[in-house]
């Protein structure tokens, strides 16, 4: 986070992670663009990891759509 950037991208931040672990980075990223006023994309096949997002976009067969 040294360059400040307006947004950070994860992709698959908890994949290689056991849950408990998993659910702390994952807090700590939400608390951190949170208090920075940051916008936080995480690419996850994990539905209950999508379902903390403020918005959730799908992809199914190539094409986008909103839940």
């Amino acid at each position: 986070m040294t360059n400040d950037p307006d947004i950070i991208f994860a992709d698959e931040p908890t994949g290689n992670l056991d849950s408990k672990t998993g659910g702390e980075i994952i807090d700590l990223l939400l608390n951190l663009v949170r208090e920075r006023k940051k916008t936080l994309l995480v690419v996850t096949h994990d539905g209950r990891l999508a379902a903390r997002g403020d918005r959730q976009l799908h992809i199914k067969d190539g094409v986008l759509s909103k839940s």
